[in-house]
């Protein structure tokens, strides 16, 4: 086993690819690279929130490293670990549909790349670590609540079973940044704090875009524009380092082996969308610049699982045109394929790439298929109209307002038809289905309005004078559209009465039962042993349909918990994230947990869960908050207010 002190480093991606020869940071456009150099920059009294000891293991250390004395010191970059090599990447980006010309990495570190005793190449990075020539007019540092979401979901995704980005520790200081936390002039002091990720590389589709011609809508540009010699040093770089097979058969043909490297990066896009969308789990940001050449899960921003089923979910706040709803998420990421054979066009042509954009559908389809399919128990048979069953299930799901994991999760419990208790399974299963859809007043929360009155007011007078003028106000108009269906919506409401609407759910409920339930029939083989193939059948269900996800209201709790100076909620989600799949007994056990680590002894900070990557709720939750909590229920009424931007 290593130590941070023998880490095996070979920091590949430097010596592969052009470095920024301008030594000083501070803002600038960076021409001709794509690393600047950087040094670190320390906080004040670093302690450790929270680690990951599957990713330790990663870089082959133990678990006893984070007793080293100077762990801390390490993990928070107030030392430097001896090989790495501290630089800030830059990449440019499209985003919510416009190109944004240079972004880059504003808040993050590359610290180098650790090749462990398997032979696994891994790029750790600082994320938090201040500032960098891409920080623009930011400070380059998070801030403890965003921090905790980022290191909480790396690890969820990762054991749900989804390509991600790791986790490996979440660390905090007493050295402190100004945050607006609701955009409201009342700006308070937060905590710095540092997350360390763990990925292959955070190369990302948008590290290919700093070749972008002027872009006509926006009147920027990569700024490394017509360098198209960086641009095949990025490539060959890129398949040769995590395409490797591809780099061998085809590298003796540069135009097949680009074409070939396209493909499949098209293909684990799919893939990755497919995973996402089959737990019920949204991203937030899927612009050019979030999206891994690698086809795995980054930057953990204002991401948010489903609650109850909702095909327009947004989960970002400040997505306030719904360009990255839950039912957009596939098309986007299909787009930014198609803005990734753009980027590389002076490499390959258009005409040759543009052609494969195809493959995205099909394997996107026949991936969500295949997991649905798990996901219901269909396993013996495949069927056309299994997709209109699935299609059925979510359509009900939406009617009745249930929960969406929970509902998948459920399924489970039927045996196969025939089977002695079949009828009395059904029944209680209807039962509880229904105890996780929506009530009326739950309902009426959800269609709410976000917009400001006065904002509202003035969408309203601008249609009524001058509808015209409307289409030109973009995402703003978008709001404004979803603002009035939520207002129809809730006028449809208002007589609507409990009794009412949990009878409508049960005949919703009963008609896609009745559906399952002959499709069921035909995973009955002759002669088979009922209990035995019942048994199965949940076992695999119970394989892919998680019982626990980090929703927003666990987050917000073990946030609410560790601003106070508690870490051990944090600890405790993680253990949890950790077996997603678990049983009934598993939540017993996680509260004897002994959680070790660290916790704070300074004063709790008078800042709320909002912000930036963070969560938000204007109301005094203070009575909710670090009560227990049902990690496998439908959210508490006092979630309902959280919002993450």
């Amino acid at each position: 086993m290593s130590t941070l002190e023998t880490l095996n480093f070979d920091n590949l991606a430097l010596r592969s690819l052009p470095i920024d020869p301008e030594t000083k940071v501070f803002p600038r456009q960076v021409p001709g690279a794509c690393f600047s150099k950087i040094k670190l920059s320390p906080v004040e009294n670093p302690i450790l929130v929270c680690h990951s000891s599957s990713a330790l293991s990663l870089l082959d250390l133990k678990e006893t490293e984070i007793q080293e004395k100077n762990f801390c010191e390490y993990l928070a970059g107030n030392k430097l670990i001896p090989g790495s090599e501290p630089a800030a990447h830059c990449y440019c980006g499209h985003q919510f549909g416009y190109f944004s010309g240079q972004l880059g990495d504003g808040a993050a570190m590359y610290l180098g790349e650790v090749v462990n005793k398997k032979g696994e190449r891994w790029e750790i990075q600082f994320k938090g670590s201040g500032l960098t020539p891409y920080s623009r007019t930011a400070d380059g540092r998070k801030v403890l609540r965003s921090t905790i979401r980022e290191f909480l979901c790396s690890e969820a995704i990762f054991h749900l079973g989804i390509p991600s980005t790791r986790a490996m520790t979440c660390m905090t200081s007493d050295s402190r940044v100004v945050r607006d936390i609701f955009y409201d002039g009342h700006p308070i002091h937060e905590r710095c704090s540092i997350v360390l990720r763990i990925a292959p590389t955070f190369l990302r589709f948008g590290s290919f875009e700093i070749f972008k011609p002027m872009d006509p809508e926006t009147g920027r540009k990569g700024p490394s524009v017509g360098k198209t010699d960086i641009l095949i040093q990025m490539l060959d770089y890129t398949v040769k380092t995590f395409y490797t097979e591809i780099w061998d058969q085809f590298k003796e043909d540069k135009q097949k082996m680009y074409l070939e490297f396209f493909r499949e990066v098209v293909r684990r896009t799919a893939r990755l969308v497919a995973e996402w969308q089959c737990v019920g789990w949204c991203h937030g940001v899927l612009n050019t610049d979030n999206i891994s050449i690698c086809g795995v899960t980054i930057d953990y921003g204002p991401y948010g699982f489903m609650d109850s089923y909702d095909p327009d979910f947004v989960c970002n706040a400040s997505d306030d045109g719904g360009r990255y709803t839950y039912q957009k998420q596939p098309e986007i990421c299909k787009w930014n394929c198609e803005k990734l054979s753009e980027a590389i066009q002076e490499a390959i042509p258009l005409s040759q790439t543009d052609k494969e954009l195809g493959i995205f559908d099909e394997e996107f389809s026949r991936h969500y298929t295949q997991k649905m399919r798990k996901k219901l128990g269909l396993l013996n048979t495949e069927l056309p109209e299994d997709g209109l069953l699935v299609e059925k299930f979510l359509e009900t799901m939406n009617m009745t307002g249930a929960d969406f994991t929970n509902c998948f999760r459920c399924l489970s419990r039927l045996p196969l038809p025939g089977s002695s208790n079949y009828d009395a399974a059904v029944a209680e299963l209807t039962e509880y289905i229904l105890s996780q859809c929506a009530t009326v007043e739950e309902m009426k929360m959800t269609c709410k309005p976000t917009m400001d009155p006065r904002q509202l007011q003035m969408f309203m007078t601008l249609m009524q004078t001058n509808p015209g003028i409307l289409n030109a106000l973009g995402r703003g108009l978008s709001a404004f559209t979803k603002e009035i269906e939520k207002m129809e919506k809730s006028k449809q409401l208002q007589d609507l009465t409990q009794k009412s609407k949990t009878e409508a759910d049960k005949k919703l409920w009963t008609e896609w039962l009745t559906q399952y339930t002959e499709r069921l029939k035909l995973e009955v083989k002759d002669g088979s042993d009922l209990e035995s193939a019942s048994k199965q059948k949940s076992e695999v269900m119970n394989s892919v349909n998680p019982r626990f996800i980090l929703r927003n209201y666990i987050a917000e709790n073990a946030i609410r918990a560790a601003e106070k100076g508690d870490y051990s909620e944090v600890q405790r989600v993680l253990k949890l994230l950790e077996n997603p799949f678990g049983e009934a007994g598993d939540l017993n056990n996680l509260s004897d947990l002994s959680l070790g680590g660290s916790s704070s002894t300074t004063d709790a900070d008078s800042a709320g869960a909002a912000g930036t990557s963070g969560t938000t709720s204007k109301g005094d939750n203070s009575k909710t908050y670090g009560t227990a909590v049902q990690y496998d229920s439908k959210p508490p009424d006092w979630a309902q207010d959280l919002r993450v931007s």
